[in-house]
């Protein structure tokens, strides 16, 4: 009977042991969840301007033109430059021996050298600018008024903008823009003109845009063309990373701290946004508050952390 109480006993104490060390471990492994804390780095509204923009698509167009035409009726007898070349006013381009000139030539007649005539003429650049177009080479027949090429002057290019008609309200003759060329490279821009006509199928308007400042591209190169819905001055403004949001895209908060150790979730209302930059509207906040910049992802509404250098 005595061997059976002891048992019992034995029982009971190991049981209790058990708990307790269930128990402590438990708690350990609380305080390890309490403890653990997110590194993050910080940063701090900033009351600026801040602009939302739409993007369309421009192509680059010379206005200005001049026609280099065959002045007599012959082979092209020499090429002085190439397509891409810059020249300028009164330059040689071209060379044209005249048809009789050719015949007599094939025939090896000899010519009176009396006669100042040699049968070749010169066809020479009458503006400056750039050859965009090169129709003939040496070599080739051409009869009197046929187009050579094309000279281009370089301070007429624009881009020509399609814009839908339901966001002309949007562009202002003399308002600035800006020209994304296709390797990134941004030149600031003015809308110079509106045409005066509709594409009936796309129900689109032109308009004219002129880089301020020299470009050295083809023509028919297409660029982003970048225009300016509304400016808000003295808004409140956070650099993107820091806002998070749900799935849907339809709420959006910040993580902000409370104190050097802790952060809490706060449910803001978004403005105008950019590639960078988010307006806040509500809530206000000053310019004092810390706002988690990096490692906010995935943080509950009350979160552990710590701060890290950036």
């Amino acid at each position: 009977m005595r061997m059976k109480k002891r048992y019992i006993i034995l029982y009971f104490v190991a049981l209790i042991t058990l708990l307790i060390s269930c128990r402590q471990s438990e708690k350990n492994e609380e305080e390890q969840v309490t403890n653990a804390k997110t590194p993050i780095t910080l940063c701090n509204i900033s009351l600026e301007s801040i602009s939302e923009s739409f993007e369309l698509r421009g192509t680059s167009q010379f206005q200005k033109k001049v026609v280099v035409k065959a002045n007599a009726t012959g082979y092209v007898n020499n090429v002085t430059m190439n397509i891409g070349d810059e020249v300028s006013l009164d330059q040689l381009l071209f060379t044209i021996k005249t048809k009789e000139a050719s015949a007599i030539e094939n025939q090896k007649s000899i010519i009176d050298t009396s006669l100042n005539f040699s049968g070749v003429l010169k066809i020479r650049a009458q503006k400056s600018g750039i050859i965009t177009t090169l129709d003939h080479q040496k070599g080739d027949y051409v009869q009197d008024g046929d187009q050579l090429g094309i000279i281009s002057e370089r301070n007429s290019l624009v881009f020509i903008l399609e814009v839908p008609y339901e966001m002309h309200e949007y562009l202002k003759v003399n308002g600035d823009c800006e020209i994304i060329l296709a390797d990134n490279k941004i030149i600031k821009g003015k809308i110079s003109k509106e045409l005066s006509s509709v594409d009936p199928v796309a129900q689109t308007q032109s308009y004219v845009v002129k880089p301020l400042s020299e470009i050295n591209i083809p023509e028919n190169l297409i660029a982003k063309i970048r225009i300016i819905k509304h400016t808000k001055e003295k808004a409140i403004v956070l650099p993107k990373s820091a806002l998070l949001a749900d799935e849907t895209q339809t709420k959006f908060w910040v993580m902000k701290l409370i104190n050097d150790t802790t952060a809490v979730k706060i449910a803001v209302k978004k403005g105008i946004e950019t590639t960078d930059k988010v307006e806040i509207e509500t809530p206000e906040f000053n310019e004092k508050d810390r706002i988690i910049f990096t490692g906010n992802y995935g943080l509950t509404d009350t979160a552990k952390i710590t701060i890290e250098k950036k």
